[in-house]
């Protein structure tokens, strides 16, 4: 064998043993792979690098977002042809390394690379068949990988379609319990006004299973942080931080309403958004803004005056909170950058309409008055 087809089998060789082993990685090994010099890694930091650039530099919010919201499947789409392209390429490299060059075919790799592709996706034309025995091993091994590739992607994408679908549920329920984009204050208001001291706990522990749902999902399917929501102003990254901020202010009650549920939520919440984050980013990014100044803070005891909370008001109490914030906000911020989520405030400043509130022919027929913050009307 000479040195050239040498080095064609073992570039052929080296390809098919990453592909193999990073799509195994990616689609059958359901936990966070520790291991940064990946395949799969490298290429969403290229591709959503250059995506994000062009996307910050569309000024209007809902073109930037819908810019965005694609990046998701259509870097599914080319990572699945990058895996196929790199495995029918690999085995073109082989079958000119082994020197089965049938009639016509000698010198010509294009058509080394027609074969092989054939012979991936089981096209069976037969035009081009190999003429040695090691040819015909190496085609079968190759029809073998193909099929298989291609089953577990036909099994890949209802699993992690069905993980977004269910993701998407709770984050759409939000909308009419805590607002759009929802906030802490208004969860806590809508909450307190309903009357019934359950409710909240209620809520509470569908969050916690949802924010567990999140954790087991997007550290099997990393790729789903990309795919963003149906409305611009809603987010899963937002909903869990808001999940945070809602329990964070409940676990500074010093009366005697229990905490039990807000602790298990609040610990489930911090668990998926802390692992989901190291996975993006490593390092924490510098130059955050203040989501808690001192005027939302005076907002925030304004509007929850008249219900059953207590408001951080003493030395200790605004102390624990500033120490729950740091156990969570920093990797919120850190993952909202670098996805190009927009953090929903801890309350708002002016009054905003619900997202079922909305419909294209609302103002054919009447309007809808936007609530007061201290109002309790929401239907």
């Amino acid at each position: 064998m000479t040195l050239a087809r040498m080095l064609a089998a073992s570039i052929g060789v080296a390809l098919i043993l990453v592909i193999v082993w990073d799509a195994f990685e990616t689609i059958l090994v359901p936990r966070r792979i520790g291991r940064r010099v990946r395949l799969t890694r490298y290429f969403f930091l290229t591709t959503w690098r250059a995506w994000s650039a062009v996307s910050r530099r569309v000024q209007h919010p809902s073109r930037r977002e819908g810019l965005l919201g694609i990046y998701g499947p259509l870097s599914l789409i080319v990572l699945l042809f990058c895996w196929a392209a790199g495995l029918i390429l690999a085995f073109a490299l082989l079958t000119l390394a082994t020197g089965d060059h049938p009639s016509g075919v000698h010198g010509r790799f294009a058509t080394l690379v027609y074969m092989s592709g054939e012979t991936f996706f089981t096209l069976g034309f037969g035009d081009i068949p190999p003429t040695t025995d090691l040819g015909r091993m190496l085609a079968v091994l190759e029809a073998g990988l193909g099929f298989g590739f291609l089953a577990t992607v036909i099994g890949y994408l209802p699993t992690m379609y069905g993980g977004f679908a269910q993701r998407e549920v709770e984050i759409s329920l939000m909308d009419a319990r805590a607002g759009s984009p929802p906030t802490a204050a208004e969860f806590l208001r809508r909450a307190s006004s309903a009357g019934d001291a359950e409710l909240c706990d209620t809520l509470l522990a569908s969050w916690e299973r949802w924010a567990a749902h999140v954790l087991e999902t997007h550290i099997s399917y990393p790729l789903l942080a990309y795919y963003r929501s149906q409305h611009s102003n809603q987010s899963w990254v937002a909903s869990l931080t808001v999940i945070l901020d809602t329990t964070a202010l409940l676990l500074t009650q010093s009366g005697s309403r229990s905490t039990t549920q807000a602790q298990l939520t609040f610990a489930m919440a911090r668990h998926a958004l802390v692992d989901i984050t190291q996975i993006f980013v490593r390092h924490y990014p510098s130059g955050a803004r203040e989501r808690l100044t001192p005027e939302s803070l005076a907002l925030l005891r304004a509007q929850l005056a008249d219900t059953s909370l207590e408001l951080p008001t003493t030395g200790d109490q605004e102390a624990r909170l500033a120490h729950l914030r740091l156990q969570y906000e920093p990797y919120a911020q850190a993952l909202a950058a670098y996805l190009q989520f927009e953090l929903p405030p801890w309350v708002h400043l002016q009054p905003r309409l619900d997202n079922w509130r909305r419909g294209p022919w609302d103002r054919s027929f009447s309007t809808h008055p936007a609530p007061s913050p201290g109002s309790h009307e929401h239907f």
